[in-house]
């Protein structure tokens, strides 16, 4: 392999990357609007959800249930009337509708287990199956509280102690946005490799290649370090200006040590996307192998479902795929500062796999190239 060829053709495919803009706003987009929605597109919490209230009881303990329900979690309660509930449910105006009986304060202090009736929309997933917790809870600590308030309050033999490690508030905004600058990477590196394959096939310079003296491994190459500097740069340029400066997400790990595993993952992932672009004939075909390649690689990553709620067998068959050791890689470098010496089986796992990709991809391209000349 000639160094100059090499370099020489990456600087072309660079060029021709940016003579295409909408590659390039594609590049912008998941680097920055992407990573955005995907970061704050899901609440920290239950937000400003409506209820409305049947109160028959029109108690003291029925009162200080209502006043319980405030925002941000809830919107202020509305006081309606049995017969209007089911009309405003069915018109989506209320995603809970909460029916205080007659006689609950009464039976509550008889020392009696009365029931109230707690009507969900269900259509609304997101608030209904976090939003029917609140309300229980609510409602249970309203009761309690209300109940034992001239008893004596006898102290636990034990107090449990809660402390969050590397995200003390619970802040989804941190983890929903490094992990799409994880996935975007993926995305990309796929993406770009593969159409820059195809591209050359729908132009016609795949032969102006072919009479020079270069060889399929050599064009190989090219593709996977131009793109791969590529995604790389936007990939760090994300971390910097829109998860740190924009969402302010602190990174706790090295940002050169994390720019280290990307690029032994950009190795093995780009790699990935010319074998794919070497069955594709068209940016059609190759859209079609994306989507049954790419989503099943998110999904079991571990980057949306954790690895420990998967069954036995997909962890151990995703062990082969790069992306679920940079997911490790990442998240462990990110969100928990880890040093090379927690890492370092990651690092060797995408070290492998890349060469083995790498390896297969290259063989694929070179039998290609070969029946087309």
């Amino acid at each position: 392999m000639r160094a100059a060829n090499v370099v020489q053709l990456g600087l072309k495919e660079l060029w021709s990357l940016a003579r295409d803009p909408i590659m390039l706003l594609l590049i912008v987009f998941v680097f920055t609007v992407s990573v955005y929605a995907g970061a704050t597109v899901l609440p920290e919490s239950l937000h400003t959800a409506p209820i409305a209230i049947v109160d028959e009881d029109h108690s003291r303990l029925s009162e200080r249930i209502i006043d319980a329900f405030e925002p941000p979690y809830f919107l202020p309660p509305q006081l309606i009337e049995q017969a209007r509930m089911d009309e405003r449910m069915d018109a989506g105006l209320d995603t809970f509708a909460l029916v205080i009986p007659n006689g609950f304060q009464r039976d509550v202090l008889a020392g009696r287990s009365p029931a109230v009736q707690l009507n969900v929309d269900a259509t609304r997933v997101s608030q209904a199956l976090t939003g029917s917790g609140y309300v229980q809870a609510i409602v249970a600590t309203e009761v309690q509280t209300f109940a034992q308030r001239t008893q004596e309050r006898s102290l636990p033999a034990a107090e449990l102690v809660v402390r969050m490690r590397f995200n003390p508030q619970l802040t989804k905004t941190w983890f929903g946005a490094v992990n799409k600058v994880i996935d975007n990477i993926t995305l990309l590196s796929i993406v770009l490799t593969g159409a820059a394959l195809i591209r050359e096939r729908e132009r016609g310079t795949i032969e102006h290649l072919l009479v020079m003296p270069v060889t399929p491994f050599e064009i190989m190459a090219t593709k996977v370090w131009s793109m791969g500097l590529v995604v790389l740069s936007a990939g760090l340029l994300s971390l910097l200006i829109v998860v740190r400066g924009w969402l302010g997400v602190p990174l706790a790990g090295s940002l050169p040590l994390f720019a280290t595993g990307a690029v032994l993952y950009l190795f093995a992932a780009t790699s990935l996307g010319i074998f794919l672009g070497t069955f594709a004939r068209s940016m059609a075909q190759f859209g079609l192998l994306l989507m049954m390649v790419l989503l099943p690689l998110q999904m079991l990553s571990g980057g949306v479902t954790p690895r420990e709620s998967m069954p036995e067998l997909v962890r151990t068959v995703m062990l082969a795929a790069p992306n679920t050791h940079f997911v490790m890689l990442a998240q462990g470098i990110l969100f928990r500062g880890a040093t090379f010496s927690v890492v370092w089986p990651q690092f060797l796992a995408l070290l492998l796999i890349g060469s083995v990709f790498f390896g297969v991809a290259h063989a694929r391209f070179r039998s290609s190239i070969t029946a087309m000349a």
